[in-house]
């Protein structure tokens, strides 16, 4: 790319069928590619263009939007200065296949836009695509309107605009065109609205899990590198490949060999007579970017890399990573690893095992994810061991493209799954997962293991906590999870009944609940008399020991009074060695079969389904476990660990999720130009530039004047207004009144003068500040902070010297919504404070909420910023106050929006 544009401006977009598109501004060198576009278009489609478009040749139109983004000539339509022109490309498979600019009107903020794709790409996305990003651009250089003028009667273009979702686009009648045909103006807002931030979202969802079907369901499959010597990759996935009975043909390309396991080999896959949907890359590292090229000259769809040699092989092996994923995007292939394990599906109409792990897991419904290739095999072996049906498992690897945002996209739309589990190493686009964790949570349960506990773990609990995801330890506590929320429905609450044949081990049962937060509690009248035996004799309270001869029939019967009985969420059964334990363990899962309440069990210290307790299935490909069949632990603390988790997340999905509230008083583009003027080397910023960056979010801090001397410390309170506050500047003492840092309520000079001589004495030299006295308030701090993993994150707690030592502020990731504001601000320590009790009364908790939600919006709008301090924000009883408040900015070079999902070939920036 050319120095002239952003580098965030050149992303990756996938077509509604599924296929990966390059967006970019219009560079120096794609003259060639607008000229053969503008060529290609029939006389229909060029009347259609505007007149700017539509009276250039193609050379001259080539020209022309080639040098877009330079200032604007007085002949053209728009004014002369920055950011009047810009043009924008689609390419696919390294042919430029769309193009739209805008030029601004001049003497406005608006500006006309013009658009074309190549006939072929038509209805499939291609053009409200590029419309999304040239808008996107538009917004950012303060375009605040675009205006299309369009041939009256060309409905496509029409609905390509509305499409884009401006519910607030006006159109308008015009009169003839030069050609004599009638015209329509159509004028749409650039500024995002949750109208079109919903609709591109979703036309995202759809084409995103469309590419990752497309390599989760091919119809043929290639092996490069397929090989006769058994243990090498390249053959044990070729004879997965076989083994797995995939529903099409499977070529195995390897140019020394004429047969793989009795299948003919082909020397090069631009040999093999048939298309090919998908090819495994299992030759030498070096190796690979000829693979990637040949492929690209069949015409492939997907590629999985299982090679290594790259991320993990220095900077050699990063330059091969860079050149497989350039080569790959620009022939618009997506691209699983490398260092990948690879891809299954376990659909019956697919049969698709493309790894070289050993073991099949069964037919299940649960989605599973493994960054790690190395990790990946022990995911399928332990699947396998506990009976945990997968639906789709997918190894990324080095996640060079495909990334565990796309697939859960697909996840969210895939009937064949209903539970997601997760192994994650890093975040491409942290702010993207959280988006769409927290949707397809709502609906599927999304369970999280993160490799490298570190002092990063609070910013990672965070961004899990705004996204629902439920997270886990170890590996253990991932498949016990899984195996629960596969088999079992969630819980209505946190209260478990217990019912076993062992009074020691239900003893152990019941602390173990309490431990993870869940209730035992004793049973009503009504539960205890259907527990009661023939005889009479009442069972015992909750826990349940029937003892350690129980009959299989009593055992069934207090199964089924606990299940039945409104006052438990969940049962949990513990069988011990028993003559009858069989029939012990159809009793649990005669009970679990109703699925009115989740049912789990510790049967003889077995993890996983036992075949005991899973219910038979009867046909080819049967899910597995089946609808009855009930988990086993292997001790009661991980059954209560896991049923702890199933009901925080069934809480969290029974919440309100809200909605990120809009916002009045913005003037974004004072805030951008602020922190475009201040400086990156860490420092905090000039209040002035603090109040113009704040101030473009809505908020003002609380007026103060910095002074050196008490003769200016006695001009600034006259100036401010008596009575005032004298404080030490250094951000050590802000707020110390224990330390005499800071001195309150000075109403006349001679008190201002004590008050100086008190702070010297107790904190020695150093500048101060003078402030008019603030209304009373509760004293609170709020940050937001860069995280270079997780992204912007938002943090609020009490304020003040006990609150700094003590209390650990509560954090949360973006995006903010209204009820996430609204549970931080309930949540933090000391909150009784701010809402009210016990004799105090409430504070404007509603004016705190909006301050975090003016400070997710500085995040969003301005990532330059990469810390905002507010210390403190007294909340009162109405109103905040915002005493103080310290901006800094990222250093050169970094780009803040992009930072954290950035990935790269070849020098330029993709998104995903």
């Amino acid at each position: 790319m050319t120095s002239r544009f952003p580098a965030h401006w050149a992303a990756d977009g996938v077509l509604a069928d599924g296929a990966p598109v390059q967006l970019r501004p219009v560079l120096d060198t794609d003259g060639p590619g607008l000229a053969e576009l503008r060529a290609g278009l029939s006389a229909t489609d060029v009347a259609r263009l505007p007149a700017r478009w539509a009276e250039r040749s193609p050379d001259e139109l080539a020209r022309h939007l080639t040098t877009a983004g330079e200032p604007t000539s007085a002949g053209d339509a728009g004014d002369a200065r920055e950011g009047g022109r810009l043009a924008v490309a689609a390419v696919l498979r390294g042919r430029l296949v769309g193009a739209a600019d805008y030029e601004r009107i001049t003497g406005s903020d608006d500006a006309v836009v013009a658009l074309v794709v190549e006939a072929a790409l038509r209805g499939r996305g291609l053009g409200l695509l590029v419309l999304e990003h040239l808008i996107a651009a538009a917004r950012e250089r303060g375009v605040r309107h675009l205006v299309a003028d369009l041939r009256a009667g060309d409905d496509r273009a029409l609905r390509v605009f509305h499409a884009a979702g401006f519910a607030g686009a006006e159109t308008r009648s015009r009169g003839p065109r030069p050609d004599g045909a009638g015209g329509v103006r159509v004028v749409f807002p650039t500024a995002q609205t949750p109208r079109t931030r919903g609709i591109s979202r979703a036309l995202e969802q759809r084409a995103e899990a469309r590419s990752i079907a497309r390599l989760l369901t091919p119809r043929t499959v290639a092996v490069l590198g397929a090989s006769r010597q058994p243990g090498s990759a390249g053959h044990e996935v070729f004879r997965r490949l076989l083994a797995s009975d995939f529903h099409g043909p499977v070529y195995p390309v390897n140019p020394t060999a004429r047969q793989i396991a009795s299948v003919y080999a082909y020397p090069d896959v631009r040999e093999i007579p048939d298309a090919v949907d998908l090819a495994v890359i299992a030759v030498p590292a070096p190796a690979v970017a000829d693979a990637v090229r040949a492929c690209a000259e069949k015409d492939v769809r997907g590629l999985i890399v299982v090679s290594a040699g790259f991320a993990e092989a220095g900077p050699e092996g990063r330059a091969r990573l860079a050149e497989v994923t350039r080569l790959a995007r620009e022939s618009g292939m997506r691209l699983i690893g490398p260092n990948a394990m690879g891809v299954i599906n376990t659909d019956p109409a697919v049969r698709l095992h493309a790894t070289f792990a050993a073991g099949d897991p069964p037919v299940g419904r649960v989605g599973a994810f493994a960054q790690s290739g190395a990790l990946a095999g022990t995911f399928l072996t332990e699947a396998s061991r506990r009976a945990i049906g997968l639906s789709t498992f997918v190894s990324t690897g080095d996640r060079s493209d495909v990334s565990a945002n796309d697939v859960l996209q697909y996840w969210q739309s895939d009937p064949r799954t209903d539970v997601i589990m997760l192994h994650l190493q890093g975040f491409g686009n942290p702010r993207k997962f959280a988006r769409i964790a927290r949707r397809v949570g709502r609906r599927k349960p999304v369970i999280a293991l993160k490799s490298g506990r570190s002092a990063a773990d609070p910013a990672l609990d965070a961004l899990f906590t705004s996204a629902g995801v439920i997270r886990v330890d170890t590996l253990s506590q991932l498949f016990d999870l899984a195996g629960l929320l596969a088999s079992q429905p969630l819980p209505a609450g946190r209260r478990v009944g217990v019912v076993g044949t062992s009074s020691a081990l239900a003893a152990l049962a019941t602390d173990a609940c309490r431990t993870a937060g869940l209730e035992v509690p004793p049973f009503s009248a009504a539960t205890a008399e259907a527990l009661s035996d023939p005889l009479g004799r009442p069972e015992p309270a909750n826990p349940v020991d029937l003892g350690a001869m129980a009959t299989p029939e009593r055992f069934e019967r207090a199964l089924r009074a606990v299940a039945a009985s409104a006052d438990v969420d969940a049962v949990l059964a513990l069988i011990t060695p028993h003559p009858a334990v069989e029939e012990l363990a159809r009793a649990v899962r005669a009970v679990a079969g109703s699925g009115r309440m989740p049912v789990v069990a510790s049967y003889l210290g077995h993890d996983g389904m036992p075949s005991a307790l899973a219910a038979p299935g009867d046909a080819e490909g049967t899910v597995t476990p089946a609808p009855g069949s009930v988990p086993s632990f292997a001790s009661p603390e991980s059954a209560a660990l896991a049923l702890a988790r199933a009901a925080g997340h069934a809480a969290w999905r029974s919440r309100e999720q809200g909605a990120v509230p809009a916002l009045d008083r913005l003037d974004l583009d004072r805030a951008r130009r602020a922190a475009d003027a201040g400086p990156t080397d860490g420092t905090w910023l000039s209040q002035e530039l603090v109040g113009d960056i704040l101030g473009g979010v809505g908020l003002a801090v609380w007026p103060s004047e910095p002074v050196t001397t008490a003769a200016q410390a006695l001009d600034a309170a006259g100036r401010l207004g008596w009575p005032v506050a004298l404080k030490i500047a250094d951000e050590r003492f802000r707020g110390r009144l224990d330390v005499g840092a800071v001195q309150l309520g000075i109403a006349e000079p001679g008190a201002l003068a004590e008050a100086w001589r008190t702070i010297r004495a107790a904190v020695g030299p150093g500048d101060m500040v003078v402030q008019p006295m603030a209304p009373a308030g509760v004293s609170t701090v709020v940050r937001m902070t860069q995280d270079p993993a997780i992204g912007p994150l938002l943090s609020l707690r009490l304020g003040g010297a006990v609150a700094d030592l003590l209390v650990d502020p509560l954090a949360r990731a973006l995006p903010i919504t209204d009820r996430d504001a609204a549970e931080m601000v309930r949540g933090i320590r000391g909150a009784v404070l701010l809402v009210g009790g016990a004799g105090t009364p409430a504070a404007d908790t509603a004016a705190l909420e909006d301050v975090l939600h003016r400070l997710a919006r500085l995040a969003e709008e301005v990532p330059a910023v990469a810390e905002v301090l507010l210390d403190p924000v007294l909340v009162g009883r109405p109103g905040v106050v915002l005493l103080h408040a310290g901006v800094r900015l990222l250093p050169p070079g970094t780009d803040p929006e992009s930072l954290p999902r950035r990935m790269t070939g070849s020098g330029v920036e993709y998104f995903r």
